[in-house]
């Protein structure tokens, strides 16, 4: 039997004392953040002004889109949702006159940088809908992080279902 190592053990306590705080954070205790407050300054990963594009008629899927902050790097490894089938994260851009489309199944957070997840780039894909996304309704979304130790994390949205992103200005018919 090998010796006991007091000092080792009480290093990986702190460890483990100090991330608990961190990574419990992003987990709200009472529930969806409300599509009004998606900053949480203190949360280890803040969203602002996600949205969802509302469906016509018929219409299977819908993109949701959002402007992510991580305070240290991270990964965004996964997006849920009960309103679809299936939901995943993809990468659109152009190759010369050919748009493509791919599924990432992650997208690196580097600390302090805003990505944004918006039409024509990285965005999340809800698809196989369950009914159609009406414009003024909300639609709950749970992000999925891992941070670069592995730890896992969870924050669930309540994000507004539109026709464009909040505060966006129409354009205008020419």
């Amino acid at each position: 039997m090998k010796p006991f190592n007091a000092t080792k053990i009480i290093a990986a306590s702190a460890v483990c004392m100090l991330a608990i705080p961190v990574f419990s954070q992003n987990i709200p205790a009472a529930g969806p953040v409300p599509a009004a407050s998606q900053a949480q300054p203190s949360q280890p990963v803040q969203v602002q002004g996600a949205w969802v594009r509302a469906t016509v008629a018929g219409q299977k899927s819908a993109g949701a889109f959002m402007r992510i902050t991580a305070r240290s790097a991270t990964r965004l490894v996964g997006v849920s949702s009960p309103v679809a089938g299936v939901v995943e994260v993809h990468e659109m851009k152009m190759n010369g006159d050919i748009m493509t489309m791919r599924v990432a199944p992650s997208i690196e957070l580097p600390a302090g940088k805003a990505l944004d997840l918006k039409p024509g780039g990285y965005h999340v894909m809800l698809m196989d809908l369950k009914q159609p996304l009406l414009a003024g309704s909300t639609v709950p979304l749970t992000l999925k992080f891992r941070n670069t130790a592995g730890a896992e994390s969870r924050m669930e949205l309540t994000v507004p279902v539109g026709k464009a992103a909040p505060g966006a200005v129409p354009k205008l018919a020419k």
